[in-house]
């Protein structure tokens, strides 16, 4: 059973990443299994709605994954601990508004001060090991 387990949960993470590859148009970098997965749900998309032809091919590719890992027999049934329906939660990708830039002379010299401080203590160290160092 513990195959079984894994084999599914590796088919559900691997379906829902090659689907999300495929929506933002990189199916052509997948490997072939997955091409073929790909192209079958797309077919059977064409029949039933989304939900069942996303089960539908889950089940086929955690057979595959089944047999891969070392699965004797027919795959045992698993239930998903989720019995909530796949839903697509990607996004287009968005330019953040640009941050206002500030011009007040205060917040400048704000930032040059620690550099100053930190050339100033270096300095310090320097003078101080070159006289005291014999």
């Amino acid at each position: 059973m513990m195959i079984a387990r894994r084999a599914d949960t590796r088919a559900r993470a691997d379906f829902a990443t090659w689907k999300m590859i495929a929506k933002l148009n990189g199916a052509s970098g997948l490997p072939p299994a997955a091409q073929e997965f790909l192209a079958s749900y797309k077919t059977r998309l064409n029949d039933v709605t989304e939900h069942e032809a996303t089960e539908a091919t889950i089940r086929e590719m955690y057979k595959a994954y089944y047999a891969e890992m070392g699965g004797g027999g027919a795959p045992p049934e698993v239930k998903p601990v989720k019995a909530e329906p796949v839903t697509d939660n990607v996004t287009a990708f968005r330019k953040l508004p640009p941050k206002p830039k500030a011009a007040q002379s205060g917040q400048i010299s704000q930032r040059r001060l620690p550099a100053v401080l930190i050339f100033a203590g270096l300095c310090v160290v320097y003078v101080g090991v070159r006289l005291l160092w014999p």
